[in-house]
């Protein structure tokens, strides 16, 4: 595992409100070590660093309570929702309780006219859109694991869609959040604009709890579009599969995804989803729109991949095919751990201006061979934004390390490209290092941000801003 860096304790604090905390909660208050290090960090490969106490709330009131009782005794305080961040944001490297916002999962209300919904932070994107479907519409943001949406609110979370409907800031209306010192807040109202005062919706998405816990979330809605139509298409190099995709967007061809996988995942999904599709790079696309619009989008974007070499180009509308193409996507995860079986898979991410995805993808396969690792690529390919999943041996401490010198290297070539060192996973612990190359001086003014919000530095604490 990577270390992460354990914080000072507040002991005295910590069991004074631990105290009072299981007076008030009874039940749903837990210290066992199981279920303290299920909410600390889990994946990819940075250490565990549990909580002292979970607590798990059903209703704002319970969040503002618990807020409270912490900032008064100088605690800290943990947000978690499903737990299936990567960047070791719900650790507690400074001990303290875990909020679990699991629990409030209601969808409070659906506004089909207007096009947006207002939920609790427990509701996943998986639940929401099956609420959503007999009403004809969906919330379109797809990180691809079944997150919670008051954790993509945090992450500002993005996805396979994100060419077309944008990312999680583009989507959130407003947010109810409980600040350090247990006062609740509602960001903004339901219209679609908005000049009053400071943006402060966009302020916490994205905040990864350090500023406040959100509570209920005002989201945007798309109505399911009259039809899909789903394609593939292989290309000779990385290279020849990029820069259709710059095409794709200088024509303004309005494709819903462009999802790129290098051979090295198509052979995995091959492998793991038992289909037989050629083992080099690949682009996956859906279109939506009208039944006449789908084909034609699907055409353009046929001669546009030939021009650059494409070739075995397939499309199709049918549902059972586009969700067997799509299902395969997203198993790519599972699908590449089976290239190496018993070792982990570390996912790290970086998005890039499109002109420059083709060098960057070229140079991370090239540096990961240099380095003797296997680092399958696959990427939101539309926006720039792509993922290095590197499978690794956790005993081999070489090769953690050549491992550790790669992510490091991509993080400084994407900011190098005007890039950013983060599409969609977010600072957390992982990436704080990244956070000053990349925006210098803004850093500083984050930290006096957070200074002023949550002046003890109880809210997530050794999350984003640098020690």
């Amino acid at each position: 595992m990577v270390q992460a860096t354990d914080l000072p304790r507040n002991e005295t604090g910590i069991a004074t409100a631990l105290g009072i905390l299981k007076q008030q909660f009874g039940e749903r208050f837990h210290t066992g070590q199981s279920i303290r290090e299920q909410h600390g960090h889990t994946t990819t490969w940075i250490k565990n660093q549990a909580p002292d106490a979970v607590v798990f709330v059903r209703s704002t009131q319970d969040v503002a309570d618990a807020m409270k009782i912490c900032a008064a005794h100088k605690v800290p305080v943990i947000a978690f929702g499903t737990g299936t961040s990567l960047e070791g944001h719900v650790n507690a490297p400074a001990g303290g309780v875990s909020i679990d916002v699991s629990q409030m999962d209601a969808v409070l209300e659906v506004n089909a006219g207007d096009l947006d919904c207002r939920v609790q932070p427990g509701v996943t994107r998986e639940a929401l859109n099956t609420h959503l479907r007999d009403q004809g519409l969906f919330f379109p943001i797809d990180p691809g694991a079944n997150a919670s949406l008051g954790g993509m609110t945090a992450t500002r979370a993005s996805g396979t869609n994100a060419v077309r409907y944008g990312t999680m800031k583009d989507n959130v209306l407003a947010v109810e959040v409980v600040m350090a010192d247990g006062r609740v807040i509602r960001t903004a109202q339901r219209a679609r604009k908005s000049s009053a005062g400071y943006d402060l919706t966009r302020l916490m998405v994205g905040s990864e709890g350090t500023l406040g816990i959100i509570t209920e979330i005002t989201l945007k809605l798309q109505g399911i579009p009259e039809a899909m139509s789903s394609a593939r298409c292989s290309f000779p190099t990385v290279e020849a599969a990029c820069e259709t995709v710059m095409s794709v967007i200088q024509y303004g061809l309005p494709v819903a995804r462009i999802e790129l996988l290098d051979a090295m995942v198509v052979k995995a999904v091959n492998g793991y989803s038992k289909l037989a599709l050629p083992e080099t790079p690949m682009l996956l696309l859906e279109f939506h729109g009208s039944e006449a619009g789908v084909v034609e989008q699907a055409e353009a974007f046929s001669a546009l991949a030939e021009d650059n070499g494409g070739s075995d180009y397939q499309a199709t509308t049918t549902m059972e095919e586009r969700n067997k193409l799509w299902q395969a996507r997203h198993d790519a995860y599972w699908a590449m751990l089976a290239l190496r079986p018993g070792c982990k898979a570390v996912a790290t991410d970086v998005c890039v201006p499109i002109s420059r995805l083709a060098d960057a993808v070229g140079a991370a396969n090239a540096r990961a061979a240099e380095l003797g690792l296997i680092a399958p690529i696959v990427g939101h390919a539309g926006d720039g934004n792509f993922h290095a999943s590197l499978l690794l041996d956790m005993e081999d401490a070489d090769e953690v390390a050549r491992a550790e010198t790669f992510v490091s290297w991509l993080n400084d070539l994407a900011i190098s490209m005007d890039g950013t060192c983060t599409g969609e996973h977010g600072i957390g612990q992982g990436k704080r290092p990244y956070l000053v190359k990349e925006l210098g001086a803004a850093a500083d003014v984050m930290g006096m941000i957070k200074r002023a919000l949550d002046p003890d530095n109880i809210l997530n604490p050794g999350k984003i801003l640098p020690a």
